[in-house]
């Protein structure tokens, strides 16, 4: 992760890595966003978390994010690649107000929506997207079915994890469901105290069915 660490202090970058983390600060002190309030565990285990799948994102792609909560990955992928644009999804309007004013202070080029996954995927946000990306949501099956009908055919499918093993053989029926599958799962160490994270990439290669995502919470309730 070094060759990420510069940007986090250094030229316009690191300005608005700086200027996240006050607007991050001063947002949890009204309303919980993070338990992480030091700059250098918020370094490690936000920014350079989220920077791992930045090498996944095709040049120039258009990406949603679900359940965007305090804006990562998506927000430190904008500050280190202003090719990308997000279309981020967050049912809270508390976090949906947050999102909109990091945005507009650091010159993201992000909207916000104050839309449930679910709800995304049934309307005029399905398959639209090159990558949908998630971070700490769901398990892989539920995050599944909540992100791929965001997707086009052809594009990725990338869910930032833990120690993925598990997750991965438990959403196969899920991947197949839906029409995706698994071209890599990237594993690191972020650090002794964070331990191992997985950048999990996946394909859509065919459509996913009309009757997905279910909704109604069926997503969590009954994983595919």
């Amino acid at each position: 992760m070094n060759e990420y660490r510069a940007l986090l202090y250094e030229g316009e970058t690191g300005k608005k890595f700086a200027r996240f983390y006050q607007l991050l600060c001063a947002a949890n002190e009204k309303f919980n966003l993070t338990a992480i309030t030091g700059r250098e565990e918020c370094d490690v285990k936000h920014f350079l978390d989220s920077l791992a799948g930045e090498r996944f994102f095709p040049q120039g792609a258009q990406c949603a994010e679900v359940g965007s909560g305090g804006g990562f990955p998506s927000v430190p992928l904008m500050i280190v690649r202003p090719d990308l644009r997000f279309d981020l999804f967050e049912s809270s309007e508390k976090k949906c107000n947050f999102l909109r004013e990091v945005a507009a202070e650091l010159g993201l080029p992000a909207r916000v929506h104050a839309l449930r996954a679910e709800d995304a995927g049934k309307g005029e946000f399905r398959a639209r997207f090159d990558v949908c990306c998630a971070r700490a949501v769901a398990r892989m099956n539920t995050l599944a079915e909540y992100c791929v009908p965001l997707v086009r055919t052809g594009g990725r499918f990338i869910a930032y994890k833990g120690r993925a093993e598990e997750e991965l053989a438990e959403a196969e029926n899920a991947f197949r469901t839906l029409g995706v599958r698994l071209v890599g799962a990237h594993s690191f160490l972020l650090s002794e105290e964070a331990g191992i994270r997985t950048v999990c990439v996946l394909e859509k290669y065919k459509d996913t069915p009309a009757a997905y995502p279910r909704g109604r919470g069926k997503e969590r309730s009954r994983p595919l």
